[in-house]
């Protein structure tokens, strides 16, 4: 009969699905849109927002520099989507930056790479999830005083979603995301339609005055808040790499696939952020960071989203589509964040593969996805929520820092690539095309380096620095479990002894007694079994009547076996268990001891709770004495032979696994 936890796991995430199944869970390009560019597309709601946040420090004034710094953030996205195009089809196994850096610029730049990529995942669920919620407050003010545990909420529903597979989540993520690029096109063509015929659409904010934090800037300080608008605005970049992480998921040709999503992926993000940045120029949209700063508005109130009030603007606050667009954006926000559910864990399985991370983040869980990625990535994201209130505002200083380190050394490790294939000489049409492809990965790691200069002299001290003390931190981690792992690889390596210094001179068995009963009894039996050179049987005074009885009980059956009994003077039972051992050890260091320890074997869950807890605890630290072998003797209780014959009595359904079990077949 299945456990509790088992029901309610196949509740939460589905029947298991087989080995052979790992095809099923390929994606078409249609599905691959919405798993991997969720982010980039949803990015458009918030990079606008960003910029004019910037710019209104300085005063309305600087509102005029809106169009140059997007024009500039659309060059930069095209530029970086064709590079990527190129990663995709040079190396299509999934490492995307990581495995470029690692393979052409040394695995010191891998790393970085990773530690930047592993962050910038946990800002984009942080991130992507607050603003969804920032959206529906828009909608719903009354929302706001439960911010947090609204971001918290959809963060578990996400981790459930993708722990049912990647397939199944990009049907489920599919729908709101087409949703929301039709809504935010007709938003767009409607709004500029009606500015075509001379009905500008105007935002609530227009009237609205700001007190400018900066005044009377000029030269320098007017060069930095530009720049500082710009790399806000670049967050519309986020997510690109994903795809790249994330080629093995596609179906084949994976390469192409992944190619033709990116230039799909990149139009429309081009698009819309045209589209949006546009609209808020042309209605004269006012946001800014510290919602008092705006004079004339109540600024006990949310401040709405500039999608916001821009869906108000062209079709009017409290209409059908005014309400379809905010509902739509707080999905792709929220379905955002599914970008980072795919990447993270794929970039995880990667780095355990090269032994840079726990290798329980290779492990395929019982849907064919790396569960435990997707477990890690929620917990810290949650944590990061809680830590900064769900803020978009805070958050986001803190975002994009990451996403061009690893462009940069991407880009940088593409032309290495492609100066390499360049000296093994090719001619004709593959030289020309390898020779076009170094140029634009020359010129996209040129720009995402100066990008990325940008970003941290005018984000440093609003919180950049954060990221920049945590990269450092993180790779030292990764280097130290490789160094874990190569250490214990060497360390167990077998080499090339004589087979007769392998075995011990002596066999030293030992019987864990609690009392006298069917276990024990059985323990000895198998021990006498094995035939060690000593056997012996210990108990733990830890109740001098309860021994007293053992003792006259086991005189009484003339055991054949001799009984020890260890002095407990606190109450202890693992202690004086492990340092007899230990004794044992010191005394006969080329002796091995075998611990037989009887156990229950229990049919109900709530039993586990009740039995076998201080075995748990002794064979736990018996486990780490070296030259001790811990021998579990199982005892069926009868609730574990009713929990078979009702399993038996089911009708029989295969599962995954049951012939390598020794099941039917």
């Amino acid at each position: 009969m299945p456990s509790l936890g088992d029901l309610s796991k196949r509740l939460l995430i589905g029947r298991k699905l087989p080995s052979d199944r790992m095809g099923h869970t390929l994606l078409p390009k249609r599905l691959a849109l919405p798993v991997f560019a969720s982010d980039p597309l949803s990015s458009v709601t918030y990079a606008t927002q960003e910029i004019l946040v910037i710019l209104t420090l300085g005063g309305l004034a600087y509102l005029t520099y809106t169009p140059w710094v997007a024009a500039v953030v659309v060059l930069l996205l095209i530029t970086v989507v064709a590079s990527y195009r190129q990663l995709v089809r040079a190396y299509p196994s999934g490492g995307g930056d990581f495995e470029v850096a690692n393979t052409n610029l040394g695995p010191t730049a891998g790393l970085i790479v990773a530690s930047a990529l592993l962050i910038d995942y946990i800002l984009t669920v942080a991130v992507s999830v607050s603003a969804g919620v920032d959206n529906l407050i828009s909608a719903v003010p009354e929302l706001n005083d439960y911010r947090v545990p609204i971001a918290i909420g959809l963060v578990v529903l996400l981790a459930a979603a993708n722990l049912r597979g990647i397939r199944e989540s990009g049907t489920a993520f599919a729908i709101p995301t087409y949703l929301f690029i039709v809504g935010i096109g007709a938003m767009i063509a409607w709004g500029l339609g009606k500015t075509v015929f001379g009905e500008d659409p105007v935002a609530e904010s227009a009237s609205y005055d700001v007190h400018a934090e900066m005044t009377d800037l000029g030269g320098i300080a007017l060069m930095l808040l530009v720049l500082r608008a710009f790399a806000s605005g670049c967050t519309a970049l986020t997510g690109v790499e994903a795809i790249a992480n994330g080629v093995p998921a596609f179906r084949k040709p994976k390469a192409k696939n992944a190619a033709a999503t990116l230039a799909i992926m990149g139009t429309l993000s081009i698009t819309m952020f045209s589209g949006i940045t546009a609209l808020a120029v042309i209605a004269d949209v006012r946001y800014v960071e510290n919602s008092c700063d705006l004079v004339g508005f109540d600024c006990t109130q949310p401040q709405p989203t500039v999608i916001s009030q821009l869906a108000a603007a062209v079709f009017g606050g409290d209409t059908i589509p005014f309400y379809y667009i905010q509902g739509a954006a707080a999905l792709i926000l929220i379905l955002a964040a599914n970008t980072a559910f795919n990447g993270f864990p794929l970039l995880g399985s990667i780095l355990a593969q090269y032994r840079y991370a726990p290798r329980q983040l290779h492990t395929r869980g019982d849907r064919l996805v790396f569960s435990n990625g997707i477990l890690v990535l929620a917990v810290l994201a949650g944590l990061l929520i809680v830590a900064f209130d769900a803020s978009v505002t805070r958050l986001i200083q803190l975002y994009i820092v990451g996403v061009f380190t690893a462009f940069t050394f991407g880009q940088t490790g593409m032309v290495r690539h492609w100066n390499r294939l360049l000296a093994a000489g090719p001619t004709g049409p593959e030289r020309r095309q390898i020779l076009r492809s170094r140029v634009i990965n020359g010129t996209g790691a040129m720009l995402t380096g100066v990008v990325l200069v940008v970003v941290l002299i005018t984000k440093f001290a609003h919180g950049a620095w954060l990221v920049v003390a945590m990269m450092p931190l993180l790779f030292l981690v990764m280097r130290g479990i490789r160094r874990h792992y190569d250490a214990t690889s060497l360390e167990l390596e077998v080499e090339d002894w004589p087979a007769e210094s392998l075995l011990p001179s002596r066999v030293h068995a030992v019987v864990l007694v609690s009392r006298l009963h069917k276990p024990t009894v059985r323990a000895i039996a198998y021990a006498r079994a094995t035939r060690p050179d000593i056997l012996e049987a210990i108990t733990v005074d830890v109740d001098s009547e309860a021994t007293a009885v053992l003792l006259d009980e086991w005189d009484r059956h003339d055991i054949p076996v001799p009984l020890r009994v260890l002095d407990s003077p606190y109450r202890e039972i693992a202690r004086p268990v492990v340092e007899y051992v230990r004794a044992i050890r010191r005394a006969s260091p080329r002796d091995i001891v075998t611990v037989y320890v009887p156990e229950y074997v229990v049919g109900r869950w709530w039993e586990r709770i009740l039995h076998n807890q201080s075995v748990f605890w002794l064979k736990g630290r018996l486990l780490f004495t070296p030259g001790v072998m811990v021998t579990s003797v199982p005892w069926q209780l009868r609730s574990a032979a009713a929990a078979k014959a009702r399993a038996k009595a089911k009708p029989a359904r295969r599962a995954p696994g049951d012939v390598r079990r020794g099941g039917p077949r």
